[in-house]
């Protein structure tokens, strides 16, 4: 444990929610009998890519929130005896070398089933359990950040330099505030950003601010105490902005402008402009890539 300058001893961040129990409607009919999760950006499913930047965040300890049809996204993570001696047998070593960032320490994931969609914060009380009286991170698939650092090692760094909340944001246009959840800001040094109060998806007129949380979230365990009230919210349903901003005041609480480009992988266009950013990122892809991104670029 570490401690802030005034003394009060920071518990190390270790755990990581993930919320994953959603039908996936946007990406009909792909995601008939597939998580959505599970859609690959370039070779890697979006599930892969949150629990790589979660380790390199130190995370240690993993909690799937899943749905009905969500086992795949379990089973992903399990070891594939057939699989790999096949791979062996016929000398695939890059292939069987791929598979290990999808394998797990035996104990460090779990599943917990959220019956009900009742919403973000509902799924995250569905955690309490896994997260009891630790720090957590929360990260949705659905958002990808391509960065430098990664997006929630940058949170977890401002967790251990605060001591309390932090959630990852970055400006909207005014027009959209109301598809977030929206900052009310207090001292700014640019960087990070005091939060003084939270609204989920104000009407553009009505927004404290432009500055929007995206799916990157470090909580202290007290946000489960409003939680489990399961008060309903914006579109009857138990939001997790809500229970944030009942915490403001109690604990410090901060926003992150993180380094790096965040893409909406719920969203169709998203999806594809991430998988040409990642693509360009790759040594092994960039090159090619760029020459036939050329032809369409051409034609347009």
């Amino acid at each position: 444990m570490s401690r802030l300058k005034d003394g009060n001893v920071i518990k190390p961040l270790r755990k990581a929610v993930l919320p994953v129990a959603g039908l996936g409607t946007r990406f009909l009919p792909a995601t008939k009998a597939m998580a959505k999760e599970m859609l690959p950006v370039v070779d890697k499913p979006l599930i892969q890519y949150s629990i790589d930047e979660a380790r390199a965040a130190g995370i240690e300890q993993f909690c799937l929130i899943t749905g009905r049809g969500k086992t795949a996204l379990v089973e992903y993570f399990d070891v594939a005896f057939e699989l790999e001696a096949t791979l062996r047998e016929r000398a695939k070593h890059e292939a069987l070398e791929s598979l290990k960032a999808s394998s797990m320490q035996p104990g460090s994931i779990v599943s917990v089933r959220q019956q009900e969609p009742l919403g973000l914060g509902h799924a995250i009380w569905c955690a309490r359990s896994f997260i009891g009286d630790d720090p957590f991170a929360i990260l949705l698939p659905d958002d990808l950040v391509l960065s430098q650092t990664p997006c929630l090692k940058q949170l977890a760094d401002a967790y251990n330099q605060t001591g309390g909340s932090v959630v990852a944001v970055s400006e909207v246009p005014r027009e959209h505030t109301n598809r977030y959840g929206i900052l009310k800001t207090g001292k700014d040094d640019g960087k990070l950003v005091e939060v003084t109060g939270l609204v989920e998806k104000p009407k553009p007129e009505d927004a404290p601010s432009n500055l929007s949380i995206i799916g990157r979230y470090v909580l202290t365990a007290d946000v489960m105490t409003h939680l489990s009230k399961l008060e309903r919210g914006a579109g009857n349903e138990v939001q997790l902005t809500d229970a944030m901003a009942k915490m403001i005041g109690e604990h410090p609480f901060h926003g992150l402008r993180f380094e790096g480009r965040r893409f909406d992988c719920g969203d169709k266009v998203g999806f594809l402009e991430a998988q040409i950013a990642f693509s360009l990122a790759r040594p092994d892809l960039g090159p090619a890539v760029r020459d036939f991104l050329k032809t369409y670029v051409k034609d347009l």
